[in-house]
């Protein structure tokens, strides 16, 4: 049997406004669950993936989370920082300048800001790689399956993510994949995942707001 890795695929650190996550604790709390691959995915910046990765080179992929006029995208294999509040088209050319792997994040999650309406993603569905059909924080789990029906409708492939803006969120929903070591591989791989899901509870997002908080208190906590 080839060897699986197992893939946390959308996580953050203290480099987003709503996480205290700090990427020295990130990379050691992924070593500890047996997380052979991490996709860091801050907002709108790949500073704390970079920080990971220098710890860790081998098990941190540099990716972000973008927000675009439309919807957020999830990237991995980011090599360029790419900004916030560009159209969704403009975003997805500029990820593919970089030859990243694009995913869209919790598309039909309408609690958040960033989720998508139906038509818009419908348009994008032919320029990306993946859409995320499972994330631990959303709730209620109908929207996770809205993104499932979509991605299967429009024969998509899926990833899932923990969405983890603390460690004790890490590696609630993994992938295990063939290896890969470059979006093109992963691209790959995708299409053999399998998924070992669960939901971390709504009240995980109370862990945001503390964050949150806590920044607007302290504003030291802030990194630059």
């Amino acid at each position: 049997m080839s060897l699986r890795l197992r893939v946390e695929f959308h996580c953050h650190t203290i480099y987003s406004k709503d996480s205290l996550t700090k990427p020295e604790k990130l990379v050691d709390t992924c070593r500890k669950r047996g997380i052979d691959r991490a996709v860091v995915t801050d907002h709108n910046t790949i500073a704390g993936a970079l920080k990971a990765r220098e710890i860790d080179p081998e098990r941190v992929i540099v990716g972000e989370e973008i927000m675009t006029q439309q919807g957020e995208l999830l990237a991995a294999y980011v090599q360029d920082e790419v900004p916030a509040g560009l159209d969704a088209f403009k975003t997805i050319e500029i990820l593919r300048d970089q030859k990243a792997f694009i995913s869209v994040s919790h598309p039909f999650d309408r609690l958040r800001s960033g989720h998508w309406q139906p038509e818009v993603l419908q348009e994008i569905a032919p320029l990306v790689d993946a859409i995320e059909v499972f994330n631990a924080r959303c709730f209620p789990s109908s929207f996770n399956k809205e993104a499932q029906d979509f991605a299967h409708l429009e024969n998509i492939p899926g990833t899932v993510g923990s969405d983890a803006h603390a460690p004790f969120e890490l590696g609630m929903a993994t992938m295990l994949l063939p290896e890969f070591n470059d979006a093109e591989s992963l691209l790959a791989a995708i299409r053999q995942a399998q998924f070992d899901v669960s939901y971390s509870g709504p009240w995980v997002r109370l862990a945001s707001r503390w964050a949150v908080f806590m920044k607007q208190l302290n504003p030291s906590l802030i990194p630059v």
